[in-house]
């Protein structure tokens, strides 16, 4: 099974909560590839049995900008059935705490996707024990796909 997790991180916290749900990926014994936004393309999707998005959330409650290209790429996909997640950090100093995983959320299931897990949202940097949380998202993500509930 192959898994790819593409992600959008400034200050480096999402990226190492993207490192961890790799890492429970991996646990399953699946095949994962991890890829930054800016290195990838909604169309790759289509190529693996499943997919996590992650990204902060920018400003008021965006997504940030460059993962808005993707976003719009999405459009032009069926993802009906693939299993799908979406995890990122946030500030709860802004008005809306993690926006950016509701926005992909919702855009993932207008396309079809399943989401195997609710959203993980993170405040700013993930403790251990929130990263222990993101390599679950990533073991749930690989068990949805194999059909094991």
């Amino acid at each position: 099974m192959k898994v790819i997790v593409v992600f959008a991180s400034m200050t480096g916290n999402t990226e190492e909560m993207a490192d961890a749900v790799a890492e429970g990926i991996r646990a399953e014994g699946a095949e994962v590839v991890l890829k930054n936004v800016l290195d990838a393309n909604a169309s790759e999707l289509a190529g693996y049995d499943a997919f996590v998005l992650g990204a902060y959330t920018w400003g008021d409650g965006e997504l940030p900008d460059e993962f808005l290209d993707f976003y719009e790429e999405l459009d032009d996909l069926d993802l009906s059935g693939k299993q799908a997640a979406v995890f990122g950090s946030a500030d709860s100093s802004y008005p809306e705490f993690g926006k950016a995983v509701d926005l992909l959320e919702e855009k993932l299931e207008e396309l079809g996707a399943i989401l195997a897990a609710k959203g993980l949202k993170v405040e700013l940097n993930p403790s251990e024990r929130e990263k222990a949380a993101c390599r679950e998202l990533g073991k749930q993500v690989v068990l949805a796909a194999a059909g094991v509930k």
